[in-house]
């Protein structure tokens, strides 16, 4: 069956926001567990410069809107991770899902990338996404029932590829 679920990110104790970023990106991406950067795929950023991309735009939003929040309690990104049932999709069509489903929860409204890790007996995919918007006038909007969005999303999908819910 393909799960789904929703973790907001915060700045890591005792590090930049530049640096949480950069290594929560590179721990999806890690090549061991991507064939190499095989299964990464992005939106409206790079791969190699997403954090960066991430960060560039969290400066603009704070200097068009004059709004900022200490990092402990900033959510500077968005986890959702997707999981699905051990031999039922392979690793490139999940990668293909999982943009699809982030494509339609962010409604192209924000920067993301999305890894595809092979390397447990389940396939599953990390999206990550930035919590600031592209034109950097707004953050996401985690409201109640968020994660219930994401999961009704993901069965149609996984209903439209012939997979288990």
């Amino acid at each position: 069956m393909a799960i789904s679920k929703l973790k907001p990110r915060h700045v890591a104790a005792g590090k930049s926001v530049g640096r949480t970023l950069t290594e929560r990106i590179d721990y999806g991406k890690n090549p061991d567990k991507t064939r190499d950067g095989l299964l990464v795929s992005s939106y409206q950023c790079s791969p190699d410069t997403a954090a960066e991309e991430f960060l560039v735009s969290k400066q603009i939003y704070e200097q068009l809107t004059g709004r900022s929040r200490p990092p402990g309690k900033d959510v500077i990104s968005y986890l959702i991770i997707q999981s699905f049932k051990p031999g039922d999709i392979s690793p490139q069509l999940a990668n293909e899902i999982g943009y699809k489903l982030a494509m339609e929860f962010t409604k192209g409204q924000h920067q993301f990338i999305v890894s595809t890790h092979e390397d447990r007996e389940h396939i599953h995919t990390h999206i990550e996404f930035n919590s600031t918007t592209l034109d950097c006038t707004h953050k996401f909007d985690n409201y109640w029932n968020t994660s219930l969005a994401i999961q009704i999303i993901n069965d149609r999908l996984c209903r439209e590829y012939g997979l288990s819910i």
